[in-house]
């Protein structure tokens, strides 16, 4: 089994740091479900600001927020504003690798969504492995 990406929201804002939350990350449902990320799924957290990584899961906020809420612990390791890069992963068979299609979506600095692209791997002939990233959504590839 391989650990690999099946969602990313990359550079998303953050909006708000919440120390006396009880944990998780706080984001809007619908950059959540055009990405492919669930509600109480962990993922991991990576500040392009700071360089802090962490782990926590998901927890739905306001649909059409644009949130980005640090909460509990979490909210130690960002400011409002910093760019974070939030994404998750699953455990697949190597043999696999060409059946999925993660989704990114790239941000301005409103949250709103830039473009959206997803990752594609093909498996050749001869067993080695390409790698490109593709413009809009998987479905669209298709």
């Amino acid at each position: 089994m391989k650990k690999v990406v099946v969602a990313k929201l990359h550079g998303l804002s953050v909006t708000e740091a919440d120390l006396n939350y009880h944990g998780s990350i706080t984001l809007d449902p619908i950059l959540c479900n055009e990405a492919g990320i669930l509600p109480m799924e962990f993922v991991d957290i990576w500040n392009k600001y700071s360089g802090a990584r962490i782990s926590t899961y998901v927890i739905y906020g306001i649909s059409g927020s644009r949130c980005c809420v640090l909460n509990g612990a979490a909210a130690r390791t960002c400011q409002i504003g910093d760019e974070v890069i939030i994404c998750s992963s699953a455990y697949i068979p190597e043999y696999q690798i060409a059946e999925i299609k993660p989704r990114v979506l790239t941000f301005n600095s409103d949250n709103s969504i830039r473009d959206r692209m997803f990752y594609e791997a093909e498996v050749k002939e001869d067993g080695t492995i390409t790698f490109a990233v593709r413009d809009g959504s998987p479905r669209a590839a298709l």
